[in-house]
């Protein structure tokens, strides 16, 4: 954990900065427009599409208008369509998505009223004329009788534009002032209003503004059911309607349980209205349901009424809406499902939402249920990722995105609930992208460093494994039980003088190759250096190897092995036999940085180095390929171990046994296995000064292996000790007096 800890804290930082970000310390334009986009593509996936027929909308569309006229028309064909809408169609509810704040004078009646109160007041039969026209003049009253005792709500539009003007009139409050003192709700507030004439508030069933929420990205998702207007609150037009097709319930705050509430939180979660209860977020908005895209609803031409070209139920107990779609009336919205969407259906979607409890919930709670859940993923995957290799990772950060996406979608299709799924997505795709990013370009550095300190000596398996953990590993001088490997090319003066510098050159660098290879890549020896034709290696360090000796040891066989592939391709060219020596002892050394000012290198130092050495130099003398020292052949099991001698080198007192290994046990044949037997018997009749014994087995054992250098020595030893018999007490070890 300790050398993770850089990457764990820019995990956590990570973390820190979208939490802030989703409990609104401040905020991040980018992850909110991805949450916009998030938001508007789940909408889009789970719409439920079809046409809802329980609301119509009669459309103010370009046929309408090529029929009927440009548009306000004069209000006598409204108080027309309104005798028809409830008179023929029986529509349930008329919603006008549409303001009437100016009288309508294109009777010709201000004429008239002029006249009659000027140059013609005094005209008895002009007076008996006016008297009789008027009323039907009076086209605003003609409108305000049509829809008196009907279910007609009237839209008004609010604005809080710098000297915001009030026009017309708007409705009494459906909640008074000081409704949530205390509360501290972010409601959507105005300063003034376009409202429609007193005559027709008073005569119509309600009015609701028909203001949305505009995001930063010009798309609308919400309406505010109440926007608050001099410490009062008025209701939306959607709200309006549904509450005149309820029977005029009263509107009433939902509120969170008091156990539930904290400090800054107001507990606003719902409307009340009648049975039922509409989520709304905390400036007291709804989400608009959309249903689908453009025409989810049935579409009528307004022209189509008037000209009664319609079924006469086609709008039997409907809602309908009366708005448009003319491109010149400006009443064309950015919506998450259509980039040009007639505003007049986002109040049907909302309608039908509300009547259908189909609006999705964002209480302000959903804040805090973010933030926790950032905290947890974003605190396990600042932890994990760093301790797993990429592959693992990347499975994680998958495995982690597809689970927050799964519960977003279960909570959006199952709870209709919204929960922000942005901030989790960017911070996930962040630690992972980090934490990549980190090992990539820190982590990679500091594997160059490790292939560059180390690569010369180790293979690279073993620098990739020491640079999963650098803190273990580094050049300072320590101690260390190692087996420490010597090896040299007998005859290399002969060989030299045999070949032509660039055939010397091949020679020694293709063994040198072949021999660096097995030490290396086959038994993840680390190379010391080349001494000439000489090769210095040793295992267990830098990376700790239980098994060094026999590492060692299986590496100094499979080099006898190479040499005889080696002196193949050799004698193929012509060129000179390869035998080498080679030397192993275990023991406690100091290894690692060490040389002078000028040059250092990361080698091995003490006695078992030099007893390696010796080893190697003796195995000429004793007709082997391989010696290895008493302590390596005490930690192999596995092997067959011929001993060689006991000897005593200068400046040693005590004796050491020497080994020749013969191979691993499943691979000494049976025939060996008796030489080996034999050998045994002969080298204790050796110890035992009996020379007629040693003489009679070495004598079988030439015959059972002819090329054997040993036996030939120790024929030598025999004829020289029967000419020169040893001193009493003699225990047949051998003393050399150089080293």
């Amino acid at each position: 954990m300790k050398q993770h800890i850089v990457r764990i804290a820019l995990g956590l930082a990570i973390t820190l900065f979208f939490i802030g970000h989703a409990a609104k310390y401040y905020n991040v334009p980018f992850i909110t427009q991805l949450d916009d986009i998030i938001y508007d593509a789940r909408l889009r996936l789970t719409m439920p599409g079809g046409v809802d027929e329980r609301i119509v909308i009669l459309d103010i569309d370009e046929k309408s208008l090529e029929e009927v006229g440009r548009w306000p028309w004069p209000r006598d064909r409204l108080a027309e369509l309104v005798e028809k809408l409830f008179g023929k169609y029986q529509a349930a509810i008329v919603g006008l998505d549409v303001v009437f704040a100016e009288p309508d004078y294109s009777s010709g009646i201000r004429v008239l009223d002029r006249l009659a109160e000027g140059p013609m007041k005094d005209v008895p039969q002009f007076r008996q004329q006016y008297a009789e026209l008027r009323p039907g003049l009076d086209y605003d009253a003609l409108f305000a009788q049509a829809i008196k005792g009907k279910p007609v709500v009237f839209g008004y539009y609010l604005n809080s534009e710098k000297d915001a003007k009030r026009t017309g009139a708007i409705p009494e409050p459906v909640l008074p002032k000081g409704t949530f003192r205390g509360r501290n709700i972010p409601f959507t507030t105005w300063t003034g209003y376009g409202g429609n004439l007193p005559e027709f508030l008073k005569n119509a069933a309600g009015a609701g503004h028909f203001n949305p929420i505009t995001d930063a990205d010009g798309v609308v998702r919400r309406v505010p059911l109440i926007a608050e207007l001099d410490g009062a609150y008025y209701e939306a037009l959607s709200l309006a309607m549904v509450r005149t097709i309820l029977g005029f319930p009263k509107v009433e705050p939902g509120y969170a349980p008091d156990r539930f509430l904290q400090r800054g939180y107001s507990g606003l979660e719902w409307l009340q209205v009648g049975e039922l209860a509409i989520p709304v977020d905390e400036t007291a908005s709804a989400l608009i349901p959309y249903r689908g895209h453009q025409r989810s609803f049935a579409y009528v031409s307004l022209a189509d009424v008037l000209a009664e070209r319609m079924p006469a139920d086609r709008l039997k107990g409907r809602i309908a809406l009366v708005g448009t779609t003319a491109p010149g009336l400006k009443d064309l919205r950015s919506t998450p499902v259509d980039s040009v969407y007639p505003g007049v259906e986002v109040h049907a979607n909302l309608i039908a939402g509300m009547l259908d409890r189909k609006v999705k919930l964002k209480p302000p709670y959903m804040l805090g249920a973010e933030v926790v859940l950032l905290l947890i993923g974003g605190v396990a995957l600042s932890l994990l990722i760093p301790l797993l290799a990429p592959l693992w990772a990347t499975l994680l950060t998958v495995a982690g995105m597809s689970v927050i996406a799964g519960m977003n979608v279960a909570v959006w299709t199952q709870a209709d609930m919204v929960l922000p799924l942005a901030a989790s997505v960017l911070m996930t795709a962040a630690l992972y992208t980090v934490n990549m990013a980190y090992g990539y370009f820190v982590e990679a550095r500091s594997k160059r460093q490790f292939t560059e300190l180390f690569g010369q000596y180790v293979p690279p398996e073993l620098v990739d494994e020491m640079a999963r953990d650098p803190q273990k590993y580094n050049m300072e001088p320590r101690a260390a039980e190692l087996t420490i490997l010597f090896s040299d090319v007998r005859g290399f003066t002969s060989i030299s003088e045999a070949l032509r510098p660039e055939e010397l050159r091949e020679y020694i660098n293709e063994y040198l190759t072949a021999m660096s290879g097995i030490i290396r890549s086959q038994h993840r020896g680390t190379l010391d250096k080349y001494i000439g034709d000489a090769i210095m290696a040793f295992w267990g360090a830098p990376v700790e190897d239980a098994q060094h000796a026999r590492n060692g040891v299986l590496a100094a066989l499979d080099m006898q092995k190479e040499r005889e592939a080696l002196n193949a391709r050799f004698a193929a060219r012509g060129w000179p036999t390869l035998n080498i020596g080679v030397g192993l002892n275990s023991g406690n050394v100091r290894v690692g940085d060490m040389g002078s000012r000028v040059r250092r290198a990361y080698t091995v130092m003490g006695d078992p180095v030099n007893v390696a050495s010796r080893l190697e130099g003796r195995t000429k003398g004793y007709g082997v390929g391989i010696l290895v020292g008493e302590s390596t052949r005490s930690q192999v099991k596995d092997v067959v171990f011929r001993e060689v001698d006991r000897i005593k080198v200068k400046g040693k007192d005590e004796a050491v046994t020497i080994y020749e290994p013969l191979g691993l046990e499943s691979e000494v044949d049976r025939k060996r296995q008796e030489e080996l037997k034999l050998w045994n018997q002969a080298l204790r009749a050796y110890r035992a000064q009996a020379w007629d014994q040693v003489e009679v087995g070495l004598l079988n054992l030439r015959r059972m292996d002819p090329d054997c250098g040993l036996y030939a020595v120790y024929e030598d030893r025999v004829a020289a000790l029967r000419r020169s018999p040893p001193p009493a007490g003699w225990d047949g070890v051998t003393a050399f007096d150089e080293k």
